[in-house]
């Protein structure tokens, strides 16, 4: 066999969506990499380098082979009895499927002597073994590529023309995410001769649009594509290099624009401007210091999502008036570049401040009206609805959490919490709501609780968000969750695969951080009844799945925390309506699963739970007379003992040590089971020995359902 040499593979396209660029690139690299080593092209070893510009994908696979090594292939014909006669002939049946495989019939004697006889079953079966030529680099790559480009993750296709190159004048149409104008594949320094995209392979490239030193760039070794790239073309072939040189670039800029400046952190928008620039040269640039009167967060919205710059924040984390630039050139005086950024800049900062400004002119209050003339859902009504009922579900929870005046402040952010959607502001920018709405809110002159409460509502909107920070907001942004979660799953709007258009997960996985994280002494139950009767006949009662639904949110989260799963499932088989307390449950149970009486009594409590499953009846009483058995006695008189010390323990929130001092009752349980018979013949004894294993099951299963820990 050959040598290997190291492949090279780069498809030269027009513009690639920047924000999908990464993605594509990495899927480029390692699908054609996957392609190889199922041909025998390339091995396990083979190391992949993804590169991934504005205007190419591209992959570098060391080791890959200009032929891969035959293989023999085995396989099954059928059985003995049917392929051979009884002089141990050929049967025509096996004539007939080595004449399809392709076998040599001219001397079919030696052919069928050659088959090998092997038990398959309860009977020897005929196997045929034959050398199958390994794949060359030229049928295989060819193969790889059209399977990498099928496989790709393109957000959305686009079809284009090309013209034929045969001898007829014609155009072929081409779908790919953008039209594809040049295909290197060089094996070493050879060039492998593939087509792709109507595109026969060479050796050639172009570089940066402005700045490349020649046209084309040609790579004369895969081992020099990124060098030669870098050196000819201007431009730096790796998406990783790229973004790294940028941010390395922004710090120096930050540091050189004083003030102890730094640019905002937004790893979404780095990968964004990575994947618009092949050489990167960032600029400081400025504006005028009056738009700072505007919401910092418009400024940097519109910055960041209308011209990808970065805004440059002070030490405070607050917008100073300079921002930075990813230019894509890089000329000596770049004073024009700089001017030109700063020129368009100013009229998005400019409508901003003049949102904000009419904005002002009318009050949140003003505004209530028009939230009815605004459809939320053809099956839920108007946002005016919703505001309602949002209004109604935070006031029995400010009433539970505290008193009339939390449920009054309450009442008020929620009649307002929706009105900044018909603002201006908000309309140009959908990511401001309630952003926006507290700041309108305190424009009005509103209470600061009721402005943050505005402001909070949404929250948390993503994972690792932070929650509202006032009791007004927790209070709205729970009710305004359960409003969607439950009208939501009323009309039977639940999520599906990985669809979620109304984000039900998160706002699921919102309520349960905020009654856990902020120790809220409210029953989940409760609160999702509370939250039915504002939807009047517009929902069915699915109060059940929707819990079920939280329940299986919560679950995945103490997992992530790294909770086993029968602790997890120890825990919320008891449904705990208090998710505040599921903390203090989860470390319990861990802490009693340490305990050396642990693994018995879980065991002990699965043949408890399946005694009583088949006595479902019976009740919780003991009659002490008709305690026969030694072991019963002892371990009625344990349970007199430690039941009521581990229930004061657990009435008083100390889980650990309520398990813990059950632990003790190990001994006893044990004997009881070696030596007591629960389903005794007489039928008064059978009753007093299942209403003993009720009363010690219910005190053992107060925390936990113990017998999920069972192995």
């Amino acid at each position: 066999m050959m040598m290997t040499q190291n492949l090279l593979i780069e498809l030269f396209v027009e513009e690639l969506p920047p924000k999908a660029l990464k993605k594509l690139g990495d899927a480029f690299a390692t699908q054609l990499a996957d392609q190889l080593r199922a041909q025998g092209l390339a091995s396990a070893e083979s190391v992949v380098t993804a590169y991934a510009s504005p205007r190419r994908l591209g992959a570098h696979i060391s080791q890959v082979w200009r032929k891969a090594a035959d293989k023999v292939v085995q396989q099954k014909l059928m059985p003995v009895s049917v392929g051979l006669d009884a002089a141990g002939q050929a049967t025509p049946a096996l004539r007939k499927k080595l004449q399809a495989l392709g076998a040599d019939l001219s001397d079919l004697a030696a052919t069928v002597a050659a088959l090998r006889k092997a038990p398959d079953g309860k009977a020897d079966a005929l196997f045929y073994d034959s050398l199958v030529s390994g794949a060359t680099l030229d049928t295989g790559l060819q193969k790889a590529l059209e399977e990498t480009i099928a496989r790709l993750p393109i957000p959305k296709v686009m079809n284009y023309q090309l013209e034929t190159d045969c001898e007829l004048p014609g155009w072929s149409s081409v779908n790919f995410v953008r039209p594809a104008h040049g295909l290197i594949a060089l094996h070493g320094s050879t060039v492998v001769p593939v087509r792709l995209l109507g595109l026969m392979a060479g050796n050639r490239t172009q570089g940066h649009r402005f700045e490349a030193s020649m046209s084309p760039v040609v790579i004369a070794h895969a081992d020099r594509y990124a060098q030669t790239l870098a050196q000819d073309g201007a431009v730096i072939a790796s998406f990783a290099e790229r973004r790294a040189e940028i941010a390395r670039q922004l710090g120096a800029a930050a540091a050189a624009a004083g003030d102890a400046l730094h640019p905002i952190d937004d790893e979404a928008l780095l990968d964004e401007v990575t994947g618009l620039v092949e050489r990167p040269n960032v600029l400081v640039c400025a504006f005028e210091p009056q738009f700072l009167e505007v919401p910092q967060e418009c400024l940097i919205l519109t910055m960041k999502a209308n011209q990808k710059y970065f805004p440059l924040l002070d030490a405070t984390d607050r917008l100073s008036n300079k921002f930075l630039v990813v230019s894509n050139i890089n000329p000596a005086d770049a004073s024009a570049v700089i001017g030109g950024n700063e020129r368009v800049v100013r009229p998005r900062l400019s409508d901003a401040k003049f949102f904000f400004d009419q904005d002002r002119k009318k009050t949140l209050a003003s505004r209530v009206e028009g939230l009815a003339k605004v459809v939320y859902h053809n099956k839920l009504g108007t946002q005016g609805q919703r505001s309602e009922r949002v209004r109604a579900i935070a006031k029995v929870i400010g009433q539970q959490l505290g008193d009339d005046l939390l449920a009054k402040s309450a009442d008020i952010a929620a009649r307002l919490a929706k009105t900044d959607l018909l603002t201006d502001m908000v309309g140009e920018f959908p990511e401001l709501q309630g952003i926006m709405g507290g700041y309108y809110a305190r424009h009005d002159g509103l209470s600061a609780d009721i402005a943050l409460a505005i402001e909070d509502h949404y929250k948390p909107r993503f994972a690792g968000d932070e929650l509202p920070r006032n009791p007004v907001g927790l209070v709205l942004a729970l009710a305004d969750k359960l409003e969607t979660l439950v009208g939501m799953f009323g009309i039977g709007n639940l999520p599906t695969g990985d669809k979620d258009p109304f984000a039900l997960r998160r706002h699921a996985i919102g309520v349960i951080r905020m009654l856990i994280e902020k120790n809220l002494p409210l029953d989940l139950g409760s609160l999702v009844t509370a939250a039915q009767p504002c939807f009047g006949d517009k929902i069915t009662d699915t109060s059940t799945a929707l819990i079920d639904f939280i329940y299986e949110r919560l679950a995945g989260a103490l997992r992530e925390q790294g909770y086993s799963a029968k602790e997890v499932d120890a825990v919320l088989a008891l449904r705990p309506q208090r998710l505040c307390d599921v903390s203090k449950r989860m470390a319990a149970v861990r802490a009693f699963a340490d305990l050396p009486q642990a693994s018995a009594l879980a065991a002990a409590n699965k043949r408890i739970s399946n005694i009583l499953k088949k006595a479902p009846d019976v009740d919780a009483h003991i009659s002490a007379a008709l305690l026969q058995e030694p072991a019963e006695i002892a371990l009625y008189a344990a349970m007199k003992e430690i039941t009521p010390q581990a229930e004061a323990q657990f009435d008083a929130g100390d889980y650990t040590a309520s398990l813990q001092s059950l632990a003790a009752l190990r001994a006893p349980v044990d004997a009881f089971f070696d030596s007591v018979m629960v389903n005794a013949e007489a039928l008064d004894l059978r009753l007093n020995r299942q209403g003993l294993l009720k009363s010690l099951h219910l005190a053992m299963n107060r925390v936990a359902d113990l017998s999920r820990l069972a192995s």
